[in-house]
């Protein structure tokens, strides 16, 4: 039906009930006003702040949100830092023993080119754990902002040789470099030192002093983080001063090394077995790495 027709249809029904329609209509026409009315009241009685702090809100937010765009994120701590970290021994050195007898010049004497290294009682290697501390050094390292080089790269090779683990951390211009390493002393001796170079006319003299000073902060950093006791058995107040070392005789960055312990004694080796101990060993030795660069 069109439009027109129903129109005239409606007006005729209007007509023969006129006073029907004309409620109806009159009806409608209060039930619309009644509705505006309460629209008005509803409208009236709603807050007139509501939409004020609704919009300072945002543009607060806003401004927020702008200011904290425009921050400069904060610098990490060892951002633009150079980290090598040397695990001793490597898992695979005790199938080549033709290779790791080899001797090479480390200046001061002839030394073999590498060693096995020591291990706990129940068999635990020091290349293990050196290699395992290593690489949570160097997430820590990492995170906090550091370029971190490793002298190996997995646990099963062989090597490298003493003289080139100090070559990796030269070329690579390292602005401290840790040799990390458990020694092998009698069960009745326990805990840990940090070895340091000695001038001895070659290429570490000109960082020696550098050296001694990231000793000092590493030995801090570590007696703090982990609560090792500083060894009873060589050196004073866990610093030894050593010259037949090729790793270092031949570094010209500043180097260390630590032994973080003894392996054969058995409070030692109970803690450097642990996982969450190495965990510690890592923190440990990162922050002293901070504390030494910062």
């Amino acid at each position: 039906m069109t439009s027109r027709a129903l129109a005239v249809t409606l007006l005729a029904l209007c007509g023969l009930g006129a006073s029907a329609c004309g409620a109806a209509a009159g009806q409608d026409a209060a039930d619309a006003g009644s509705a505006r009315t309460a629209e008005i009241r509803s409208a009236s009685a709603r807050p007139a702040s509501t939409e004020v702090r609704t919009a300072g809100e945002a543009t607060t937010h806003t401004a927020a949100e702008a200011a904290a765009a425009e921050a400069p994120t904060p610098a990490k701590p060892l951002a633009g830092k150079v980290i090598v970290i040397d695990p001793g021994h490597n898992g695979g050195n005790y199938r080549h023993p033709e290779i790791i007898n080899k001797n090479v010049n480390v200046i001061t004497e002839s030394k073999p080119c590498d060693t096995t290294g020591t291990a706990t009682d129940d068999g635990y290697s020091e290349a293990a754990f050196t290699w395992d501390v290593a690489k949570r050094m160097v997430k820590v390292l990492k995170a906090k902002g550091a370029t971190v080089k490793l002298t190996r790269t997995d646990n099963t090779g062989v090597g490298p040789c003493i003289t080139q683990r100090a070559a990796i951390g030269n070329k690579a211009h390292a602005n401290a470099a840790v040799s990390v390493h458990a020694d092998g002393a009698p069960a009745s001796a326990r805990g840990f030192h940090v070895i340091m170079p000695k001038k001895i006319g070659g290429p570490v003299d000109p960082v020696v002093g550098k050296s001694a000073k990231l000793g000092l902060a590493l030995r801090d950093a570590y007696k703090s983080g982990t609560g090792m006791p500083y060894s009873t058995y060589i050196g004073k107040n866990a610093l030894d001063y050593r010259s037949d070392l090729g790793g270092l005789n031949l570094s010209t960055v500043p180097k260390v090394f630590i032994e973080t312990g003894n392996m054969r004694n058995p409070s030692d080796a109970a803690k450097l077995k642990d996982p969450a101990f190495r965990q510690r060993i890592a923190d440990s030795l990162a922050k002293g790495l901070q504390d030494y660069l910062g």
